[in-house]
């Protein structure tokens, strides 16, 4: 968390990749959100109400650089230990925090403890 909060320093917003359809933990997220834990500044989720398969086809389409983990299993990507390939047929985030609820998965990024999320 260190070095993003080193990145946002001073910035009057950022620009995430969050959408609703990835789990209970953002269904109730909004285009635009003040972030207390990263003073106040706006956080703008651009992407918010697309779909898993209208994010690769704008990759595709636009010819956007993406992880090749993506390619091999890993729809959604983190850490290390907190990140497992996902089997054919399972949710995207399944491989995220696999040894918890999916009302609790979310890392220390996007942390809403007024929601009920832990980090």
């Amino acid at each position: 968390m260190e070095p993003l909060a080193r990145a946002l320093k001073g910035a009057s917003a950022w620009i995430v990749g969050l959408r609703r359809a990835q789990g209970p933990t953002r269904a109730e997220d909004q285009l635009f959100e003040t972030d207390p834990d990263h003073g106040g500044i706006v956080k703008v989720s651009p992407l918010l109400d697309w779909s898993l398969e209208q994010v690769r086809a704008f990759v595709q389409a636009e010819h956007i650089p993406y992880n090749p983990l993506h390619d091999q299993g890993y729809p959604s990507i983190g850490c290390a230990p907190c990140t497992r390939a996902v089997a054919e047929g399972e949710d995207e985030r399944a491989g995220r925090w696999w040894w918890e609820n999916p009302e609790h998965k979310e890392c220390g990024l996007h942390h809403r403890p007024t929601r009920g999320n832990q980090p």
